[in-house]
């Protein structure tokens, strides 16, 4: 926000309180309770309640919280909470830097200690108002140190949106507003397309200045993540809206927003391989987080298109060549295996040791000469363009990570797992990369937009992209994918994927197609293997064309 605003910061939030500040809570909220920290009545310590809140104190807390809060006592609503400092910090910046008045809290019916609510204000700022009204929740829950019942602190019990960092506040608006358009002028909004608020919101961050509109006053969400624009809540007085064409596709983002609403914590990615546009981003997920540009998670079987790229360039082998898939195979004593019922093959070639995702194959091949530590990083880097921190895709972005690596966490890297990270935007990316033998660091603008320099890689041989799009086709057609990708004519290849991840019951699913001139990739947190998840969601955005 501009003209100088204030923020109110929203802390960490914690269960149980701790240290002094927890101390500090508790004395306050007793002396609310009219019960000081004396003995009972024997002289001794008074008994610590245990357990969950029992109904009645759920109802009680709630309704002093809730009252205090209608009447702008910060401190008292605070006190009320499991962390008074964050609490207090958040409720004071409500009225005094959101502006935020006549605050009408109604509880709906509590579920266990959890207590829904609804909550009616007005904004006011410079002789103009307007009302707010939205649902929140809260959790009422016990103090492991003093057995009172407290309001379990999150900043989004004050608002759903507010996450750990973020300030609410209102004035002139950080950003002009933009009206964003797809390839084809079409007006995107993140009323139609839900899951690209947050990347609108960073557009505006970046473009709204420069995209010829002027700024309005508004109540917005100042977020503490760097890169990520505001999101507006109200809009007191309307800006000038700028327009801004994106590389979008409404008709692929409508698919690929379809697509991830069929699965929790999903993101999806498409790009055009010929250019490198982005045609899609969408996110179903609990946090809003953009994972599907930012995440930072193992990508599982589908790195094995850069590591077959890279015992192709190398000379190891070919896709007609060796890669027997046996049962097992250990390296620096740790053992790999596959996943179940895949039977072995010590006859296998790459190709079928690729379209069966044989884990063992590649971890045998990697001890191969000419191939080092640093062999996979410089495929990465050198021929996808990966992990080196220069994509300039016109939104914060991650690159994608591929260290080099010695020990077991060689063998890991090999087949997605170990130290290496990617998001779908990366491995969509690379499937492109795959399919035509050029890297195009991805843009969801035009570049000529603001003159930035794009990232740039020397791509593929012209035998490795063809051997590549040969042995994802056969993963499309007849190997781990095809279910998936039956039914879907022209051009088409594919990889499967999973990844395990510790204290995880179900591994992360990972999937990344191309059909004609449309690349995509998938992944879903706990959604099991490939072909559950993030193999529907990639095959429903092909459809779409390309």
């Amino acid at each position: 926000m501009r003209k100088g605003a204030k923020a109110a910061v929203i802390g960490s939030v914690f269960a149980v309180m701790v240290g002094g500040a927890g101390y500090g809570a508790f004395n306050v909220m007793s002396a609310l309770d009219g019960s000081g920290g004396g003995g009972s009545g024997s002289g001794g310590p008074a008994a610590v309640k245990t357990g969950p809140p029992s109904s009645a104190e759920v109802k009680e807390t709630s309704t002093k919280f809730f009252a205090a809060w209608e009447q702008g006592d910060a401190a008292k609503a605070a006190a009320y909470t499991n962390f008074a400092q964050k609490a207090q910090e958040l409720l004071a910046g409500y009225r005094d830097d959101a502006h935020l008045t006549g605050v009408k809290i109604t509880p709906g019916a509590a579920t266990g200690a959890t207590v829904p609510f609804s909550v009616r204000a007005t904004v006011s700022f410079e002789g103009k108002s307007k009302p707010f009204a939205y649902d929140s929740r809260l959790t009422v829950v016990r103090g492991e140190t003093t057995g009172k019942a407290l309001v379990d602190w999150k900043a989004s019990v004050v608002h759903p949106e507010l996450q750990e960092g973020d300030t609410l506040v209102t004035g002139e608006s950080a950003s002009p507003p933009i009206e964003a358009v797809d390839r084809n002028n079409v007006v995107l909004t993140k009323e139609k397309y839900p899951s690209l608020g947050p990347i609108l919101d960073a557009l505006r961050e970046k473009y709204g200045d420069t995209a010829g509109g002027t700024a309005g006053v508004e109540l917005a969400i100042h977020h503490a993540t760097e890169g990520a624009g505001d999101t507006a809540l109200v809009t007191l007085a309307k800006g000038k809206a700028g327009k801004l064409r994106t590389t979008l596709s409404a008709s692929v983002q409508a698919a690929a927003e379809k697509a991830v609403a069929q699965y929790a914590e999903s993101s999806v990615v498409a790009v055009q391989p010929s250019s490198g546009e982005v045609l899609a981003v969408a996110n179903h997920r609990a946090d809003g987080f953009n994972a599907a540009f930012q995440g930072t998670l193992a990508p599982g079987s589908t790195m094995k298109i850069i590591t077959a790229a890279m015992l192709i360039d190398n000379g190891v082998t070919t896709m007609n060549g060796p890669a027997p898939c046996t049962e097992t195979a250990t390296w620096q004593s740790q053992t790999f295996h596959n996943l179940t019922n895949l039977a072995p093959n010590e006859k296998a070639s790459l190709a079928n040791s690729f379209m069966r995702s044989c884990n063992t194959a590649f971890v045998k091949l990697i001890d191969e000469k000419p191939l080092t530590d640093e062999s996979l990083t410089t495929e990465a880097q050198t021929r996808f363009g990966l992990g080196q921190n220069n994509w300039k895709t016109g939104i914060p972005s991650f690159d994608g990570s591929v260290p080099a690596s010695s020990g077991p966490d060689r063998a890991a890297n090999a087949i997605g797992q170990g130290q290496v990270q990617m998001s779908p935007l990366n491995m969509a990316s690379v499937t492109a990369t795959a399919m035509t033998g050029t890297f195009r660091q991805p843009v969801i603008v035009s570049r000529k937009l603001d003159d930035r320099e794009l990232a740039t890689a020397k791509g593929l041989p012209s035998s490795t992209s063809a051997q590549l799009r040969a042995m994802m086709n056969l993963t499309a057609t007849s190997g781990t994918a095809a279910q998936v990708m039956a039914g879907l004519g022209g051009n088409i290849g594919a990889k499967t994927g999973s990844a395990e991840v510790d204290a995880q019951s179900k591994s992360n699913s990972w999937f990344t197609g191309y059909r004609n001139d449309i690349a995509a990739a998938a992944m879903t947190q706990g959604g099991g293997h490939g072909v559950d998840a993030a193999g529907p969601i990639v095959a429903a955005v092909l459809r779409t064309g390309g």
